[in-house]
């Protein structure tokens, strides 16, 4: 009986998933024959970019891309879609329908992403299921949600990748936990520590499967993209090479080093790399022998954001949720700390408010992912502690 309810069924994940998805796809019908229209933000870019590859044109082409946004109303400059090209079998089913239904299908989903992962995430991390609503409280008061829903942002979908990475690993589903990850490489520059541990670790552990799920996943949703568009990687490549996203300043370690030692090279954002990899080689052969992903997963994602090369932005770090909610679970039998650590949470939420309504530029934001690793590792979570139900639970999934 225990088991049954600490292993949620995967048939009612699909259940409830196709069931979210109809209602939303009928509730945007519904929606958008009523006249709603709300501002497309970066929505626009992946519609854009999954349209363009349905057609057989240029998803990554800026004139195309620009021309293709003004019709929308956009009246400034086009933004690409830097991701990579096995992104565009998730956008292009948007990229199908007009702009506006589109944007409110993909607003329901992500927020249905976003309620039904941080659940399954909480659960995970060895929360009780009668505190579920400590787990959504969270989740929708953490201003980088905001920014995620708001921006019409990709964003939810890595989570998603988190969750059900470590949903199936747990499971000992080494292939689908392997084909989970792709979500995580939408972005692969925010989760880089993430991808050299995985290595390692499924190496260690001889996971050929994990790697293998992994890589055909890829490669699939890869070749979908050139069934429709043959030209798609080396287009992808011509513009990450000679249109780098150097206009912008992410908030990042390798934006602050680009500027102070050259801001017209923008490969000098990549020396942030260095003391993320610097950290990472003594924490592996620490923790290497009692390795267990729901454990060290959160301050991967922590370290790689805090030196990641480009990104970060507010919106990417709802990424952040895993940590957050860890320290949660491994707050609720402390209050005098989980009343320390909620205060900081607040105050980091109340910053970042404030800063919005200044209408501070996003570079700004720098300060926001340090400060949610101070409050992780004040919650005690170095990839060591944890509830001791928790505990005999990873343990007995995992053995």
């Amino acid at each position: 009986m225990v088991d049954s309810l600490a292993t949620p069924s995967p048939r009612r994940g699909l259940l409830l998933g196709g069931a979210l998805l109809l209602a939303s796809l009928a509730l945007a019908a519904q929606l958008a024959r009523s006249g709603l229209h709300l501002p497309l933000y970066d929505f626009v870019e992946y519609w854009a970019a999954g349209r363009l590859n349905a057609q057989g044109a240029n998803p990554y082409d800026p004139e195309l891309i620009h021309q293709l946004e003004r019709a929308t109303g956009r009246t400034e400059d086009g933004v690409l879609m830097w991701n990579p090209p096995w992104t565009l079998p998730l956008v292009m089913p948007f990229g199908l329908l007009p702009a506006q239904p589109a944007h409110l299908v993909w607003l329901l989903v992500q927020l249905g992403v976003l309620l039904l992962g941080t659940a399954l995430l909480w659960r995970i991390q060895g929360g009780a299921d009668d505190d579920r609503w400590l787990a959504w409280a969270l989740t929708f008061t953490f201003l980088p949600t905001y920014f995620a829903l708001t921006a019409g942002q990709i964003s939810p979908l890595l989570l998603l990748g988190a969750v059900a990475f470590l949903a199936l690993e747990k499971r000992g589903q080494w292939a689908l936990a392997g084909a989970a990850t792709v979500l995580l490489a939408i972005k692969p520059h925010l989760t880089y520590l993430f991808w050299l541990a995985l290595l390692l670790w499924a190496l260690q552990h001889r996971r050929w499967s994990l790697l293998l799920g992994g890589a055909l996943t890829g490669l699939a949703l890869t070749a979908l993209a050139l069934l429709c568009n043959p030209d798609v990687l080396g287009q992808y490549w011509h513009t990450i090479t000679t249109h780098p996203p150097a206009q912008y300043r992410s908030p990042t370690l390798g934006t602050l080093l680009r500027l102070a030692l050259g801001a017209e090279h923008f490969r000098l954002q990549f020396l942030a790399l260095v003391p993320g990899l610097v950290w990472f080689v003594p924490y592996w052969l620490r923790q290497r022998r009692n390795w267990q992903w729901s454990h060290q997963m959160p301050l991967l994602l922590l370290a790689s954001m805090l030196t990641a090369a480009y990104g970060a932005w507010p919106f990417d770090l709802v990424l952040l949720l895993v940590p957050i909610l860890h320290s949660a679970v491994l707050l609720c039998h402390d209050r005098h700390r989980a009343r320390l650590a909620l205060l900081g949470y607040a105050l980091i939420n109340v910053l970042a408010l404030a800063l919005i309504i200044g209408r501070a530029e996003y570079f700004w934001f720098l300060w926001m992912t340090p400060a949610l690793l101070v409050v992780y590792r004040f919650a005690g979570s170095e990839g060591g502690s944890f509830p001791r139900s928790a505990r005999g639970a990873a343990g007995s999934e995992t053995a």
